[in-house]
């Protein structure tokens, strides 16, 4: 029993199917499929029920998966225990982020750091906020960047910056002749471009402008990207929201769509978050310091007049 053929059936349980587990390790699927059969052969039964699709464990083939992962998280603890000894910034570290964040986040700091540390194998998955809390205590990832929410109080924070949220409306809206917007104007709009249901990023602005579901709107959409959302509103039709990174990267003409908050002005606060038992503090310090000093200096602090979401 090696290992490398705990990875294999980890990838399996996870991808419900041998070739994308095969994939995902980088091998060939008949190498994984031999490595599993001699796991099973050696052991004495089977793991996995071949005849359903996706993919399952068997009964006694769940009890092995979760001890293999036991078993291959303490081989990870040995090898971080060795890394952060050296202050190492080598070895693979995976990250994982927020579909509202990495857009804006990572070309500020990303390129430029992989640059000035060349040693870094760092891999970067977008991912929603269940999705980088169920990975982490996987341990498919060792950190996640999010923004902060309740149900975080038992993974380890780090602060990284605070960012607030803007409108962006179209020309034809009845809000682009006003300064600001107010939550009595977002609520009572008749265009509303939403994220999906389970992005931290709507249900904030939902509970923010004090709608009790995207239902308040009379006519209030759902789509999966911002990017798209702006697209809409660029062509003439309804509001949305993006954060304070976002505007950034807009042309001079984009940004005549841009309508500021009236105070208090929503801001969420982003966080870095690993698992309480993470080890390698050295690397996570340099990943903090890069991206804080991509960061404006007045988004590191809270100012006076915005309120957390």
């Amino acid at each position: 029993m090696t290992l490398q053929q705990l990875e294999y059936i980890l990838a399996v349980a996870r991808h419900g199917h041998f070739g994308r587990a095969a994939d995902a390790c980088n091998v060939t699927q008949p190498t994984l499929s031999a490595m599993i059969g001699k796991l099973e052969e050696e052991i004495g039964a089977k793991l996995f029920d071949r005849n359903r699709q996706p993919i399952v464990p068997t009964i006694v083939g769940e009890r092995v998966i979760n001890r293999a992962r036991e078993v291959l998280d303490q081989a990870d603890t040995i090898k971080d225990i060795v890394l952060e000894e050296k202050q190492s910034l080598g070895g693979m570290f995976r990250i994982g982020i927020l579909p509202t964040i990495a857009p804006y986040l990572l070309p500020r700091f990303f390129p430029q750091m992989m640059k000035k540390y060349p040693m870094l194998d760092i891999r970067v998955r977008e991912m929603k906020t269940h999705e980088i809390k169920e990975a982490l205590i996987q341990g498919d990832i060792e950190a996640g960047i999010l923004a902060n929410i309740e149900g975080l109080e038992d993974y380890e924070q780090t602060v990284l910056f605070y960012e607030k949220y803007i409108g962006y409306v179209a020309r034809t809206d009845a809000l682009f002749k006003k300064e600001v917007i107010r939550t009595s104007d977002v609520a009572a709009s008749r265009e509303l471009w939403l994220l999906d249901e389970g992005h931290c990023f709507r249900d904030q602005m939902v509970r923010f402008c004090q709608m009790k579901s995207s239902q308040t709107s009379q006519l209030a959409y759902n789509l999966g990207s911002m990017e798209t959302f702006m697209r809409m509103v660029e062509s003439g039709m309804g509001i949305t929201f993006i954060p304070e990174l976002a505007e950034m990267q807009l042309s001079d003409q984009q940004r005549e769509l841009v309508r500021p908050f009236a105070i208090p002005v929503p801001t969420r606060q982003l966080l870095l978050i690993t698992r309480r038992d993470f080890i390698r503090q050295t690397l996570l310090d340099v990943i903090v310091k890069e991206i804080q000093a991509s960061i404006p200096k007045e988004m590191l602090k809270l100012k006076a007049g915005q309120s957390l979401v």
